[in-house]
Parts: C-alpha cells; sequence; structure tokens
C-alpha cells in the first residue's frame, strides 16, 4: 500500500509539474511612468513622465491564481523648479530630479475573469541612478549626485492588467516607496505605470 500511495504521489507530482512548465509564460514588458514625490519634506514637486522597461515570468499555482517575478528598469524622480538667478546654466522650463531604479516586485496574480487578472506584492528595489537634469530635453544638463538617496528602496505594486490571447497584453499599476528616499527627509516616490507587453 505505502508502495502505491509513493508511486500515486511521484505520478501526480510530475503531472502537475509538467503542467506548470507548460503554462509557465515570460516575456517582456515596457511603457510610461507619471513619477513623483510624495510626503511631509517632498515639497509637492510636478510629476516626472518617463519610462519603464523588462522582463516578466509567470508561474501557475491554481487555476487562477499565480505567482509573477518581474525585472523593470524604471525612471521615477520628479519635476522641480529651479531659479538660476547667476545664469550659470542654460536652464530648461522643466528641470528633472531623476531618480532610476531596478526593481524586482514579487507579485501575487489573480484572474478575476478570462484574461483579466488583479496583481499586488511587495517590490525590491535598487538604485542605479541619481542626477539633477537642468536640459531634460536634450543630451546636456546631467549633474550626477553621489553618495545621495538611499541604494535600496521597498515598496509595493499593484494594478491590472488584460492579456489576450495572442500573448499580448496591456497593463496599469501603481507604484509606492515605503522606505525614504533620504533617512532624514520624509519624501517617498510613488509612480503611476501605463503599458503593454508580450509573453511568450
Amino acid at each position: 500500500m505505502k508502495k502505491l500511495i509513493l508511486i500515486a504521489s511521484i505520478i501526480a507530482l510530475g503531472t502537475t509539474t509538467a503542467k506548470a512548465q507548460e503554462s509557465f509564460q515570460f516575456g517582456v514588458k515596457g511603457g510610461v511612468n507619471f513619477a513623483n514625490i510624495a510626503g511631509d519634506d517632498s515639497n509637492d514637486p510636478d510629476s516626472r513622465t518617463a519610462f519603464y522597461a523588462g522582463l516578466v515570468a509567470e508561474f501557475p499555482i491554481a487555476e487562477n491564481f499565480s505567482i509573477q517575478p518581474e525585472v523593470i528598469y524604471s525612471a521615477q524622480g520628479a519635476t522641480i523648479a529651479t531659479i538660476d538667478q547667476d545664469n550659470i546654466f542654460d536652464i530648461d522650463d522643466n528641470t528633472e530630479y531623476q531618480l532610476d531604479y531596478i526593481q524586482v516586485p514579487l507579485l501575487a496574480k489573480i484572474y478575476l475573469v478570462d484574461g483579466l487578472s488583479l496583481q499586488a506584492g511587495p517590490s525590491f528595489n535598487f538604485l542605479v541612478n541619481e542626477e539633477i537634469d537642468y536640459e531634460p530635453t536634450n543630451n546636456g544638463g546631467d549633474i550626477n549626485i553621489v553618495d545621495g538617496a538611499n541604494d535600496f528602496e521597498f515598496g509595493t505594486a499593484a494594478g491590472l492588467e488584460y492579456k489576450f490571447d495572442n500573448g499580448l497584453f496591456i497593463q496599469g499599476r501603481y507604484t509606492r516607496g515605503f522606505t525614504k528616499i533620504y533617512d532624514d527627509v520624509k519624501a517617498y516616490n510613488y509612480a503611476i505605470q501605463a503599458g503593454v507587453g508580450f509573453v511568450f
């Protein structure tokens, strides 16, 4: 009897693994970020319009539930007002405080109806670039900042996605940092994302 149970368990596990491998999906995604900085010390800046792009995978756990890890390059920050009283720089109307991250969200994905899913979960974000760009519409104007913002940010991501039968999907998402951008400053990243992707 024990041998039969063991054999049945192995067969069931093998079948489940095979189904999971058949339904596993991997793809790419990208879109636009409407990013900003919130908090008591943020001084209410305007949003920065930028981009995000990355890789996505989906591991089905049950019929309507999956785990979706991602690796995304996300350009964030805000648009700030700069007054150049000494005419040191040729400043555009829009001066950007640029905070760019590699984000690693780990999301629970629940299918509400066929193709339409709700996603939410933690995000582990690693700062890769921090600079002031007083000419964001041109190649110049970049002032790199060293030892400024914190290198790591813990946050969350949540949103909706609709995936078509051919693998194309459209997506809207809200991301928010829970940890401060600077240790002693009450300011936090957030962004609204809209984009498209394709899974194979």
